[in-house]
């Protein structure tokens, strides 16, 4: 089926963002489900499909054989212009269906500066922006819901969300989506939809709530409920056991490479750590972990299924994941052998034991990431950060002297009580760690990434001021001149989106109207440096003062402790005293040690043996309000020990680690370098070309995605792959000359090394179960060693062209037969414009009839013609050049083009185990 976006696909920047078809996407027909669901992810195709909580609830949806949930993600610029200038809704990868036809739609509030892209999807949609509007002129439209981590805030967004969900998803979204549906089909009217559900799930419903002015601070409060069945705080949803719900290990992989593109697996939820600043850590609790096998199982499960060839164990705080020495090691023993690399994310300074660390670096010694937070001792215990700076340096001696040659290190600025001796703190800390990496290697790097801190909700300093934008930026200008005179790298983020962020964090609902005001001028994606419009915002908040009297300034200030705030009606099960004890502290400089472990110790034991060992000391526990089973959290810990087998402490290696060079750096020199890596012994190595097509959707998959995307075809059909030597060992496949985006193929060429000994036909048969759709391999055969890789046997392409009616080809071919210049201009990337010669590359043109490849090609109407173009190192024609040279440019642009196949030199030898193939005459590859 033709695709609703087709006609401008091909001039998008990425268009396999907008087509689906995915492989293990999930499809449900409507009509067999009772319930129909879209989650939304207001950012790119390539962040969204890394979220975790996305794919955990698709998975726990499309389990339940009465749910089908699809996904859409906001369209980047280009695509929302062609979308406005044709009046296309935004559409949904799985089915092409838009929004305004589901039962729900579901917004992931992960970030506030994804705000405009909420508005932007709904108003693309044809969904009206306000639950007002819609209450009026839609009564059976779609239920409108929000959830994520900045739903626990969700004023600024009231006006335009019908219902948010507080909390974790896995439980209750299901039941809700449902019952959605059916109160929809038995006609109840809106508002006693919205009250039964409010009173049923842990849902924030807006407009079933009265709003007061806080007498001490101004500000917008949530009063009491309209109606007596709606909870006056709705609380949020925890799911006790997430080994109830198995982390999946059958998602979609994504077309274009994902920002996290690898099979990711979340080992706990919730953090014991108890850092000041951070949200997270507070709305997450308690700390719940999964079962290590069943991680194991998950990771194990996603490369077979999936083909990656990279994995990762996150959390919020992997490190304190109970049993991850021991899961760590045994998933390197089952993945380094598949040629599988792992990574472990989320880690703290002192986060690493001895034995994680040289597994790790047994593996890939790259680059670590730690976040001390602040640059000195007083202010990393204003914010509760365990780690101190010997810590830090102690770090440092360990990972460098493991061979790692990059570290990179977070900070934040505008943390309370910070002087201008904390903020030059970041940049010293900084230069230390870096002298101690380069005593080990020359060229070690170490990074300081500089934010600016936002006061959040539900923590403690939910009540303290935000620096404002002029302190901002000279804080900073402090960091540069001292980075600059310590040579240190250093990134700091963008001043203006910060300051943006804190009036949405902690805003009430009065800002809804900057918001749709930023958003009616032209605001979109808010937290790309390239795409933020900082004059726009700033427009919208001048007019919006003028209209309505609005100060943004009275939410960046110090709020009274006692006051009501406008998140304060969101019951996330921590007591406001636990939070306020927590402030005081900060504001005395006083630190607060984890919770969940006992005094002073940072790290879990990583054995049996030193679990037992340790079993009677008491766990610390601040009475946050979270209803912890210590006793049961100890036992738990033991049982996954006793699972990994962990029993003992493991015996530390004598050549783990380099030994320590000396303060003066005299040593530096002799390991300034990394050894170059040994030649791993792989096999004896099988040669394969294969011919397949790039049909449906694929056909918008840039060359680099499918160059992602093949051997991981190959690695889920089970075959091994031969590696290139070197620092960084690829799959040894190579491909015949790039596609234009958007140009499908009946004939494209790979060659590729296995140390399979397979037999072609069974080769054929093991990719076909596991290929994408509109990739088919059509044929296959052995190569000899003296057998040239494809791309330099290639000599010629042939293409097909679908053309209107009306065209004149007759005096198209007269001109491809002729021998005059064939002149087009040609403009780059960089839009640098040069005139080429078509008729250099262009082999001629004919007229083309092929029933069953016009079927293939979806080619209903129209004439059409081919032509060849010949392919070599000196360069060729593309295409459209070709087809503009012959027909203009108004005929190229209206024409659709495939590939139809490749051909080779007739001395090449390229057919080589192509029985079909007529001996000595020019052999076709198509």
């Amino acid at each position: 089926m033709r695709h609703p976006y087709a006609d401008f696909l091909s001039d998008v920047e990425k268009p396999s963002r907008y087509v689906g078809g995915e492989y293990q996407e999930v499809r449900k027909d409507p009509a067999q489900v009772a319930a129909r669901i879209c989650l939304v992810f207001p950012d790119t195709y390539e962040i969204g499909m890394s979220h975790l909580g996305t794919k955990i609830l698709y998975s726990v949806l499309n389990r339940a054989s009465d749910i089908a949930c699809e996904r859409a993600f906001a369209p980047w610029l280009d695509c929302e212009a062609e979308l406005r200038a044709r009046g296309l809704p935004v559409l949904t990868l799985e089915s092409a269906a838009p929004l305004a036809t589901f039962d729900v739609v579901g917004f992931s509030l992960q970030y506030e500066l994804t705000y405009t892209n909420v508005l932007n999807v709904l108003d693309l949609s044809g969904i009206p922006l306000r639950s007002a509007d819609r209450a009026r002129s839609v009564d059976r439209g779609p239920l409108i819901i929000a959830g994520g981590p900045t739903a626990t805030h969700p004023e600024p967004l009231a006006p335009f969300i019908d219902a948010f969900f507080i909390g974790e998803g896995e439980e209750a979204l299901p039941g809700l989506v449902r019952e959605a549906a059916a109160l929809a089909r038995a006609g109840v009217p809106r508002r006693e939809r919205l009250i039964r559900l409010a009173a049923a799930f842990p849902l924030y419903v807006p407009e079933l709530f009265a709003t007061e002015t806080d007498a001490e601070t101004g500000l917008i409060v949530v009063g009491a409920p309209l109606d007596p069945r709606v909870p006056a705080r709705p609380k949020r949803a925890m799911v006790a056991d997430i080994n109830k719900f198995p982390f999946p290990d059958d998602s979609p992989l994504p077309y274009g490479e994902a920002i996290f593109d690898r099979m990711a697996v979340e080992v706990a939820r919730g953090c014991t750590e108890g850092c000041r600043f951070c949200q997270a850590g507070m709305i997450y609790r308690p700390v719940r972990e999964r079962d290590p096998v069943a991680v194991l199982d998950a990771l194990l499960g996603g490369v077979k299924k999936g083909g990656y060839d990279e994995t990762a164990l996150t959390s919020l705080s992997t490190a304190d994941y109970s049993c991850v020495t021991p899961l760590v090691k045994a998933a390197m023993a089952r993945l380094g052998p598949e040629r599988v690399s792992l990574t472990v994310s989320s880690l703290r300074a002192y986060g690493l034991n001895e034995d994680l660390l040289g597994e790790m670096a047994s593996v890939r010694a790259g680059g670590l990431t730690f976040a001390p937070e602040a640059g000195t001792q007083r202010m990393r215990d204003v914010v509760a950060k365990n780690v101190t700076e010997e810590d830090i340096l102690e770090s440092a001696h360990r990972v460098f002297g493991r061979g790692f040659s990059r570290m990179k290190l977070y900070f934040m600025i505008g943390l309370p009580t910070e002087t201008d001796e904390d903020v030059l703190g970041i940049v010293e800390t900084t230069a230390r760690v870096q002298e101690i990496g380069r005593r080990y290697q020359r060229g070690a790097q170490v990074t300081a990434s500089v934010s600016t801190h936002v006061p959040k909700p539900h923590t403690p300093f939910q009540w303290a001021a935000m620096d404002g934008e002029q302190d901002v930026a000279r804080k900073q200008e402090l960091l540069a001149a001292r980075a600059r005179a310590l040579r240190v790298n250093l990134k700091m983020h963008e001043n203006h989106a910060s300051h943006i962020e804190g009036i949405f964090s902690r805003g009430d609902r009065r800002v809804a109207d900057v918001l749709e005001a930023a958003f009616r001028l032209g605001c979109r994606f808010d937290s790309w440096d390239d795409a933020l419009r900082v004059e726009l915002w700033d427009r919208a908040i001048a007019e919006t003062a003028e209209r309505t009297g609005m100060d943004v300034g009275r939410y960046m200030g110090t709020l009274p402790v006692s006051a009501r705030l406008p998140w304060s009606h969101i019951d996330i099960g921590l007591e406001d005293d636990f939070l306020a004890k927590e402030y005081r502290k900060a504001l005395k400089d006083r630190l607060s040690p984890p919770c969940g472990k006992p005094f002073k110790k940072l790290l879990h034991p990583s054995s049996v043996a030193a679990a037992e060992e340790a079993a009677a000391a008491k766990l610390i526990c601040y009475d946050c309000g979270i209803a912890c089973d210590l006793g049961a959290m100890k036992e738990e810990r033991l049982f996954y020990l006793r699972r990994m087998n962990a029993w003992l402490p493991s015996a530390p290696k004598a050549t783990e680690r380099a030994s320590r060079p000396s303060e003066d750096g005299k040593d530096a020199g002799r390991r300034s370098t990394t050894a170059p890596p040994k030649r791993a012994a792989q096999g004896t190595p099988h040669r394969y070309r294969l011919r397949y097509t790039k049909l449906g959707r694929v056909a918008y998959l840039g060359h680099l995605d499918l160059v992602r995307h093949l051997p991981r075809i190959f690695r889920r059909a089970g075959f091994a792959l031969f590696y290139s030597d070197g620092f960084h060992p690829k799959p040894e496949l190579s491909y015949g000359p790039a596609l234009g985006l958007g140009i499908p193929s009946l004939g494209e060429l790979c060659d590729v090394t296995m140390l399979d000994d397979v037999a072609p036909d069974e080769l054929l048969r093991r990719l076909a179960r596991v290929t994408l759709d509109g990739i088919e391999f059509l044929e296959a055969a052995r190569l000899g060693p003296a057998d040239r890789p494809v791309g330099g046997v290639i000599a010629e392409a042939e293409y097909a062209a679908r053309l209107p009616d009306d065209v004149d080809v007759a005096s198209a071919f007269a001109r491809a037969g002729g021998s005059e210049p064939m002149p087009v201009l040609r403009t780059s990337e960089k839009k640098i414009a040069r005139m080429i010669d078509v008729r250099k590359t262009l082999l001629g043109a004919t007229p083309w009839e092929d029933g069953a490849a016009r079927r293939r090609l979806d080619w209903d109407g129209g004439q059409t013609v081919s032509f060849r173009i010949a392919v070599g190192p000196q360069g060729s024609a593309r295409p459209s050049e070709a087809l503009t040279a012959l027909f203009g440019e108004d005929v190229a642009g209206r024409a659709d083009v495939a590939r139809l196949g490749l051909r080779a030199a007739i001395d090449s030898g390229a057919l080589r185990g192509f029985p079909e193939a007529p001996a000595q005459v020019e052999p076709r590859i198509s």
